[in-house]
């Protein structure tokens, strides 16, 4: 050790707190890349239109691995599978289910029926009284 580092001196005079000397026992934590969809497509386009050569040297220079490209590549494939069976589709509602639409026509027929056995039955009552009043 410098007589420098053991007095707690910078070179140029100054103190130096022991916060400001990096432990080089401990290690910076790992973070993770992460890409944005902008930037992935790019490079997707990009390397495909290289030669081997130039790929070589997309992925040296962004510090990117082919296993990496490979997963953008069928995360692409997968959301343009998506995208093109949503375009499929008609536009509009689902059509209907056949039981769906018996499900429903026998809720309203069953409804208007209810409605016309409450009218018969007032009819019958009110019968019953006019005859009752005319005896």
């Amino acid at each position: 050790m410098t007589n420098a580092v053991m007095t707690g001196l910078s070179s140029t005079g100054q103190a130096v707190g022991m916060d400001d000397v990096p432990d080089p026992q401990v290690p910076e934590r790992a973070r993770r890349r992460t890409y944005m969809a902008k930037y992935k497509r790019d490079i997707l386009t990009e390397y495909d239109s290289l030669d081997r050569q130039g790929r070589g040297a997309l992925l040296r220079r962004e510090k990117l691995y082919t296993s990496l490209l490979s997963s953008w590549r069928d995360q692409r494939d997968q959301r343009d599978t998506g995208v093109l069976a949503a375009l499929a589709r008609p536009a509009g509602a689902p059509p209907a289910s056949t039981s769906g639409k018996d499900a429903a026509r026998l809720l309203k027929e069953n409804l208007r029926l209810s409605g016309e056995l409450d009218t018969a039955r007032q009819v019958i009552a009110i019968q019953g009284k006019l005859s009752a009043l005319l005896n």
